[in-house]
């Protein structure tokens, strides 16, 4: 039991006394539906939307894996000759950062006027939100190796290779789980923003749609659904970092049973 309890979501418990208090306070205080529907009128609006909210899910769900798993296939090599190159690290790494400065979100316009309002649009929306915050961690991360560890493994004989396999790569992957981490959540926010901007399907186009004729309820019932498409993605990354990285320090302490649990 304490195992299985070990996988539950940190702050599951305090989430669901939250709801507790928010259908109390929408009861005590009369609250209209349309200011702030109650949790049981939200799963009541969920139910009942369900097949359009399900299809948005789906479409918002692709894109925002997709434009991730672009961002990490992209930012990972990218950081690999960033970290060993000086010759990137002086010409590319600073045109990458300037070009962060640019606010994306300005540009998603300029993006469907480009690329159309298809998927290829919220997918470049989705990739630029997720890719700096990756490379940022993954640069550190690979750069973070410390020196007198690699000289003494170099002193023993080890290769390249070796060294990468070893020492290099272990080091780098709290770093780069943080900025994978980091991307899970703002690939979520580029999917919604550029369906904002131009989009006949998705959460985001529900959301602009529910929101246009007061329908608070669909509002919150779209917004609790990509919440867990969010969270879904989130959780998986943390779990492969927990499988990959059990020794690290961020670790310690999550899921482990103590001496009087076995």
């Amino acid at each position: 039991m304490r195992r299985i309890a070990g996988w539950i979501p940190r702050g599951f418990g305090a989430f669901l006394v939250l709801l507790a208090a928010w259908e109390l306070a929408v009861w005590a205080f009369a609250i209209r539906d349309y200011m702030l529907p109650a949790p049981s009128a939200i799963a009541q609006e969920l139910v009942r939307r369900w097949p359009r909210i399900w299809d948005g899910a789906r479409i918002t769900g692709l894109e925002i894996v997709l434009g991730y798993a672009i961002a990490i296939s992209v930012s990972v090599p990218l950081a690999l000759g960033i970290a060993f190159s000086r010759w990137m690290e002086r010409n590319v790494y600073p045109l990458i950062v300037a070009f962060q400065v640019v606010p994306k979100i300005a540009l998603a316009p300029i993006f469907v006027i480009w690329l159309g309002i298809g998927m290829v649009s919220k997918l470049t929306m989705v990739f630029l939100l997720c890719f700096f915050p990756m490379l940022v961690n993954n640069v550190a991360g690979f750069r973070g190796t410390n020196p007198e560890v690699m000289d003494f493994a170099r002193s023993t004989g080890a290769g390249a290779w070796r060294l990468f396999r070893m020492i290099r790569l272990p080091s780098a992957l709290p770093s780069v789980f943080t900025g994978l981490k980091i991307g899970a959540v703002n690939a979520v926010t580029g999917a919604v923003v550029a369906e904002f901007v131009s989009a006949d399907r998705g959460l985001g186009y529900l959301l602009q749609e529910y929101n246009g004729n007061m329908q608070t309820g669909g509002v919150f019932a779209a917004v609790a659904v990509l919440s867990a498409v969010g969270l879904a993605v989130y959780y998986s990354i943390e779990f492969l970092e927990r499988i990959s990285i059990p020794w690290h320090v961020s670790q310690r302490g999550t899921g482990r049973e103590s001496a009087s649990d076995r």
